[in-house]
């Protein structure tokens, strides 16, 4: 049975239409994401998620959020300090496999309308800039203007996958998937001619 809306705790609202966001979105994408949904998701009132969510974009806005910073954990899991080929590569699969992993929150992240003025998904979008920055800047450390790589580097790995997720790659295996990225990667950098050399 739904929990009355007087069940939660003021902490525990959020989190709980968070929660059943996240879960609606998996199970049908962002057509069937609405506040009356969660509501309902959630076993509240309808009005209830109003609490902490002015309309549907800040809901997505705090999903999308959410998602950033996850995805920034799975980065630097896959490398703390990217300064090679090889680690642009490990950092550039970890990517992709997110968002082969969690495509329905990946394309809230990236393809759903959110509040560009919403504080915690701007602090969110900006701690995975400046992580892609400092990965610019290790790995090419001659480049010149370094945003402009890095945005290009970005476009790069969220191409890759975005066409994993629409199915123009193989993602068969996580053997191929990762094969094909470490390729793309590694004929970026070597087309560029101004990568950091391997350290040894």
């Amino acid at each position: 049975m739904p929990q009355a809306s007087g069940s939660y705790h003021h902490g525990d609202l959020r989190a709980a239409c968070l929660s059943a966001a996240r879960e609606l979105l998996e199970e049908g994408g962002g057509a069937g994401l609405s506040l009356r949904a969660v509501a309902r998701r959630a076993g509240v009132s309808a009005t209830a998620p109003y609490r902490h969510f002015q309309d549907r974009d800040a809901l997505v806005s705090a999903v999308a959020a959410e998602g950033y910073r996850e995805l920034a954990t799975s980065l630097a899991t896959a490398h703390p300090a990217p300064a090679t080929a090889d680690d642009l590569a490990a950092v550039a699969v970890a990517y992709v496999r997110f968002a082969i992993e969690h495509p329905a929150l990946f394309r809230a992240m990236f393809a759903e309308p959110c509040d560009p003025d919403n504080e915690e998904r701007v602090l969110a979008t900006t701690a995975i800039t400046e992580y892609v920055l400092d990965i610019v800047r290790r790995a090419f450390p001659a480049a010149e203007p370094v945003d402009a790589l890095a945005t290009a580097v970005w476009a790069l790995v969220h191409g890759l996958a975005f066409l994993h997720l629409d199915s123009k790659l193989d993602t068969s295996t996580p053997e191929i998937v990762a094969g094909q990225v470490g390729a793309a990667v590694h004929a970026m950098l070597s087309a560029s001619q101004v990568a950091a050399p391997s350290p040894g």
